[in-house]
């Protein structure tokens, strides 16, 4: 018995709710440096208070996906219930952001609306690979990578569509303006009505059909990774917390910048964990959720673990992009660092629209480019050539003035960009065992938000260090980032399955 083959309106439906996702993230991403600058933050602040971002995601994603992994309600399903929740909470999160008026519940709030796009998001992924057979896991991910492009022109493009419809993109010092207001309002309508279209129009397969579909489209199971963690000694726990404690005291000693005591909080934070893991698998606690991450995390399969690398230098590329294009593109292009002015805000319009213009580029890729060069030269190679296109595209910053130009830069990130919605996910999909695909599809998120918060914690004090007051050279940054990725894939080549 296999899973049915979906037509073009299953998959449609199937990947409709990441419209909704994307439209959340476009807006936070295009908007959230604009309204921290606008509540008084100064430019070397701006990646500490974007940590919260990936921080939520750190946290939420693998417990999500080890929920989803084991939750059956029903009609309701297995993932679908996180979707739902995830939505509702975001929408709330949509309503209530654009009404700060102090820095501080600012961030607060980007806090609670990446934790609920994180709880929608992380099933999704889980998602394409519970619906769909291995044959229709580039398909899938691929029309999913449409949705978040249009929903990401539709998120990016908002300020300035309603700029030229007559609402104020200009408001009194401290104060939000009605064109970011009213954006965030909408985002938050259609987040909650996308994802519950596809809340009503799939239905998702039970444990028994689950377990009934035919071996020869899945992956074999992983090795029982309690009984492996359970075997493991508790030296590197101790490393990992030494790791922590020592970075704390470097950063106590050497005067450096305070964002570094989040980093060695983690690391210690890790180390911790993994040791009450250890204890609690050797005690015999099969049903304990953080036993079991921990133990799925030591156990990852190779592919997996060359992949995360990927990843890691993919997504420090566009934590550095969505933290500095608004100061990048309204200082050099168009000569103005003052948050109240017409010409900064201006400049903040524009930025929303060379990100549209990228996730325009991303969703035509996603259905034209990425289905035609995987075909003819596989998918790890596809993701390679696309990262170094996506590179050249950020280098492009250092020698372009003209904003114009700078569409051609979008155009070559925009490909890059859509390959990493789609490319590591088919290859997670087709390379994991069925049964715990959301809690890797959560791991995973992990070399997402990792690079993100070293970013958050270093790269202001290395701008101010080697280059203060010119983040131009944050491109620089994210064109070596990539270029190191598209390295990094050479090692996943011809080893995975297509």
């Amino acid at each position: 018995m296999e899973k049915p083959r979906q037509n073009f309106a299953g998959l449609w439906n199937i990947g409709f709710g990441f419209l909704g996702i994307q439209i959340g993230f476009a807006l936070q991403n295009a908007n959230m440096s604009r309204i921290f600058q606008t509540l008084g933050a100064e430019l070397e602040q701006l990646p500490i208070l974007w940590a919260a971002a990936p921080l939520t995601g750190l946290l939420v994603q693998p417990v999500i996906g080890h929920m989803s992994d084991r939750t059956w309600l029903g009609r309701l399903g297995r993932r679908r219930p996180y979707f739902l929740a995830g939505a509702i909470l975001a929408a709330l999160a949509l309503l209530i952001m654009p009404e700060s008026s102090v820095l501080w519940f600012s961030v607060l709030m980007l806090w609670v609306l990446d934790a609920s796009i994180n709880i929608s998001m992380e099933p999704f992924r889980a998602f394409v690979g519970d619906m769909l057979r291995r044959d229709q896991h580039a398909a899938g991910y691929a029309v999913q990578t449409f949705f978040i492009g249009v929903g990401a022109v539709a998120g990016s493009s908002f300020p300035w569509l309603l700029d030229h419809l007559g609402v104020a993109n200009t408001a009194p010092p401290g104060q939000i303006p009605d064109t970011v207001r009213y954006s965030f309002w909408a985002g938050g309508l259609v987040f909650f009505l996308s994802v519950l279209w596809t809340v009503l129009t799939t239905r998702e397969y039970s444990p028994e059909e689950m377990a009934a579909f035919a071996t020869s489209d899945t992956v074999a199971d992983s090795p029982d990774t309690l009984r492996l963690l359970a075997a493991r000694g508790y030296r590197g726990s101790a490393i990992w917390a030494g790791a922590g404690l020592a970075i704390a005291a470097l950063v106590a000693e050497f005067g450096l910048e305070k964002e570094m005591y989040l980093l060695a909080a983690l690391v210690a934070g890790y180390g911790l964990a993994s040791a009450v893991a250890i204890a609690l698998a050797r005690a015999g606690r099969e049903n304990n959720m953080l036993a079991h991450i921990v133990g799925d995390f030591a156990g990852m399969p190779p592919v997996m673990k060359k992949l995360a690398l990927v990843q890691f230098f993919s997504w420090s590329a566009l934590f550095i992009m969505w933290i500095n294009t608004t100061p990048v593109v309204a200082q050099y292009m168009f000569g103005s660092t003052d948050t109240a002015s017409a010409t900064y805000q201006e400049g903040g319009n524009w930025v929303g629209i060379l990100f549209a213009v990228q996730n325009g580029v991303a969703a035509i890729a996603a259905l034209t480019l990425l289905p035609l060069l995987s075909k003819r030269v596989g998918q790890a190679r596809t993701h390679l050539i696309c990262l170094l296109t996506g590179a050249a595209g950020f280098a492009s910053f250092l020698v372009l003035r003209d904003p114009q130009a700078l569409l051609l830069s979008e155009i070559a990130i925009g490909i890059a960009w859509a390959s990493i919605l789609a490319m590591p996910y088919a290859i997670l999909a087709s390379n994991l065992p069925q049964a715990k695909l959301g809690i890797y599809m959560g791991l995973f998120n992990i070399f997402i938000v990792v690079p993100q918060l070293l970013v958050a914690t270093l790269m202001g004090q290395v701008m101010k260090a080697l280059f203060p007051g010119e983040p131009i050279w944050t491109m620089a940054f994210a064109a070596a980032a990539w270029a190191l990725a598209a390295l990094a894939m050479t090692r996943v080549a011809g080893e995975v399955r297509q």
